[in-house]
């Protein structure tokens, strides 16, 4: 028995497994990047669709990633995790295929075409629930404890990379644009990633910690226990309140920064392809930057953790007033250093609050990390959808009372800005629960130190 514990202790995923989760990560983050931004751009400026439309079809995405907790609760329940990945991922990468090719044929059949990439996105949110959450699951459960924030913040970032680098590929080789090139494009990206995904994944999971490996509590419960355990934390619940308002401030202008470079500022869809990519970048910058001078990357959750989060979100806040100032500036206004400094703050807020997430994936009591990371990214999924397509309803609406492009992207830019000031204020609140040692039990009660700086 002894020589069993020690093995077990010197397993685990070193840091060279853990870039190669990172790696699946990016694959996942450049696929989606397809199909939540560029070809919302194409669909509202080329093809001159209502922006409800592709913000409709995002929103739809994410309502099947609802699905999430049931993947989690899936792994959680066998002996491996790798061929929900493989799964999930496949079938993300047909359905990114299935949406571009009902993208180029919106003009020709207009309602074939809604039809399909329906059933396109539909794929794409079962692909990224299933494939998303259980390789945080895997990351969760196969490190060490000690080493869990570093492992989210490394992977995060690798994930932002491969957004910025399939974002920047793709401006460069869009334009001229044309439907072919987009389907060539397009292909091409997907294909990549999934080959990328499915090197990191071959034999990876051999050297991780068995499922549920630290707990003394027997099997896994089944799914309704599950859910009741995690709502009985005060920790995770205050945490999941975050964790939504926090991303419907992020997501509202995701469907509409692109048509607003392109309705404002006259960026060709190449062009507003690359502001994403600049976008992504601050956010890289913005999640190193966090990770190494707020602590973020240490084995338990430091006070000064919640102050990086608080910045994010008040700085997040900032740079949206800053594209208030824009939409009515037009040219002329430094678009680009703004949505940089956007994706800066975003960035921020991320990684502080993945290492809060990672320390609270393995403190439940008789949950696996599976279904916790599923709970809190349904959250993130429902946020996102509501976010996205209130920000792109919120748009048309706007533009057709209004009459002016400008006008309308003020007014959803602004109540952006001001769900910003919510999120810092829920997460002072939400970090001053979460415990400095992952825990057992669900309402372990703060130290008072902590409560103190709270």
């Amino acid at each position: 028995m002894a020589s069993t514990a020690i093995s077990h202790e010197q397993r685990g995923f070193g840091w060279f497994a853990i870039i190669r989760i990172g790696a699946v990560q990016a694959s996942i983050g450049a696929i989606v990047m397809l199909t939540t931004s560029l070809l919302n751009r194409v669909m509202v400026v080329e093809y001159g669709l209502a922006a409800a439309i592709p913000a409709g079809l995002v929103a739809w995405h994410y309502a099947v990633q609802l699905s999430r907790p049931l993947w989690g609760h899936g792994s959680d329940q066998g002996r491996a995790r790798t061929p929900w990945v493989i799964g999930g991922i496949s079938t993300l990468v047909l359905g990114a295929l299935m949406a571009v090719n009902a993208t180029v044929m919106m003009d020709a059949f207009p309602i074939g075409a809604r039809v399909l990439a329906i059933v396109a996105f539909t794929l794409i949110g079962l692909g990224v629930g299933a494939g998303g959450t259980t390789v945080l699951a895997l990351l969760a459960s196969g490190v060490r404890k000690e080493r869990r924030a570093a492992a989210a913040a490394t992977t995060w970032i690798m994930m932002v990379a491969g957004i910025v680098v399939s974002a920047g590929i793709t401006s460069q080789v869009l334009d001229p644009f044309s439907e072919q090139r987009l389907a060539l494009v397009a292909s091409g990206v997907a294909g990549c990633a999934f080959l990328v995904a499915i090197l990191a994944m071959w034999g990876l999971e051999k050297q991780s910690l068995p499922v549920g490996f630290e707990r003394e509590s027997g099997p896994p419960p089944d799914f309704r226990a599950a859910l009741k355990e995690i709502w009985h934390e005060k920790a995770a619940r205050r945490f999941t309140a975050f964790i939504f308002v926090s991303m419907l401030a992020y997501s509202m202008q995701d469907l509409i920064l692109e048509p607003f470079a392109g309705l404002v500022f006259a960026m060709t869809p190449g062009e507003s392809t690359g502001l994403a990519g600049i976008q992504h970048g601050g956010v890289l910058l913005g999640m190193i930057v966090t990770g190494i001078g707020g602590s973020a990357f240490g084995g338990r959750l430091p006070s000064e953790l919640r102050y990086w989060i608080v910045a994010g979100c008040l700085g997040s806040g900032l740079a949206l007033v800053g594209l208030v100032i824009a939409a009515r500036t037009g040219p002329g206004w430094p678009l680009e250093a703004n949505v940089f400094a956007l994706g800066f703050c975003n960035g921020a807020f991320a990684v502080a609050a993945i290492g809060a997430m990672m320390g609270l994936a393995g403190s439940g009591k008789r949950t696996r990390e599976g279904v916790r990371m599923g709970v809190w990214g349904a959250a993130q999924a429902i946020a996102f959808g509501l976010g996205g397509l209130l920000g792109a309803l919120g748009v048309d609406l706007a533009r057709t009372a209004q009459g002016q492009d400008a006008d309308a992207f003020q007014i959803i830019f602004a109540l952006e800005a001001a769900a910003f000031v919510v999120a810092a204020i829920l997460a002072v609140r939400a970090t001053a629960r979460i415990p400095a040692q992952s825990s057992n039990e669900p309402d372990q009660v703060p130290p008072a130190r902590e409560v103190a700086e709270a």
